[in-house]
């Protein structure tokens, strides 16, 4: 089992925007060190996009950020700028080009490129999905897709197609993807790639084809560690029985645990 362990680096709160625990505690399990093995590769090689997937409440952000820390990796993480929740697909991406250029101080497509290409990676992660919970001006882009359905494809075609007809620059440039695909069905929220069983591991296997895919998922003994790494007041038999209830996901565990705590104390 992986050891505990106290961040001092002021980069999970500057970065990581949307959680219940306390950044600063870290849990070292088998995702986070296939995570790692994956990442530490980005310092030397290049053309790598690396997609990091989870159901909600897994922790794939402090993952992320924890093994940036660990691997001391130059990375640039764009923040999404958006005011408009209506704004189409075109002008979304056209939005995100621009700021890019204006956030790195260059002033071609080319310059940018070029310029993204000294990172060991650029992130795609908290800041880009959640901007809105840094700024609530904004719209953050989980919010923007949330809002538009399906009519946000468009902007993922644009996406391949920009890909596509700079390939020979984007070999230069590693990018790692924290990666979800909301879906709502009966009124409760479903990730495509992790809540719908046989049809989500297909589509990581496709994904994989393509891409390399590292799927933050704990075993038992995973959930329990971390868990009372943040609460030690919950046992291993009360973890046990929000795990059959909620699954893979401590972040839900953690609050669900922590009220019916009080509760019974209050």
């Amino acid at each position: 089992m992986g050891k505990i362990r106290v961040n001092s680096d002021s980069i999970h709160s500057n970065h990581k925007v949307n959680s219940g625990f306390d950044n600063s505690i870290f849990v070292e399990t088998r995702p986070y060190k296939k995570l790692c093995k994956l990442l530490s590769r980005l310092k030397s090689d290049k053309g790598i996009i690396v997609h990091v997937t989870g159901a909600p409440g897994t922790g794939k952000s402090s993952n992320i950020y924890s093994a940036l820390i660990d691997l001391d990796i130059n990375f640039y993480e764009p923040e999404f700028i958006l005011y408009d929740k209506n704004a189409n697909s075109r002008t979304v991406f056209e939005n995100i080009f621009h700021y890019l250029k204006e956030d790195l101080g260059v002033n071609s497509h080319k310059e940018l490129l070029e310029k993204l290409s000294e990172f060991d990676l650029v992130l795609f992660a908290d800041k880009f999905h959640d901007s809105h919970l840094i700024n609530k001006k904004l719209i953050g882009f989980s919010r923007w897709t949330d809002y538009k359905g399906f009519k946000s494809i468009y902007f993922y075609w644009l996406c391949i197609k920009e890909y596509l007809s700079h390939r020979r620059e984007y070999n230069n440039i590693n990018m790692v993807f924290q990666t979800a695909w909301r879906i709502y069905w009966g009124g409760e929220k479903y990730d495509l790639f992790t809540d719908l069983g046989i049809i989500s591991l297909l589509l990581r296997k496709l994904l994989n084809l393509l891409f390399e895919v590292v799927n933050i998922q704990y075993n038992n003994e995973e959930i329990i560690k971390i868990i009372k790494a943040h609460d030690p007041q919950l046992d291993d038999i009360e973890i046990a029985y929000y795990i059959k209830k909620y699954g893979s996901k401590p972040r839900f565990i953690l609050s669900q645990g922590r009220k019916d705590y009080h509760h019974k104390k209050g």
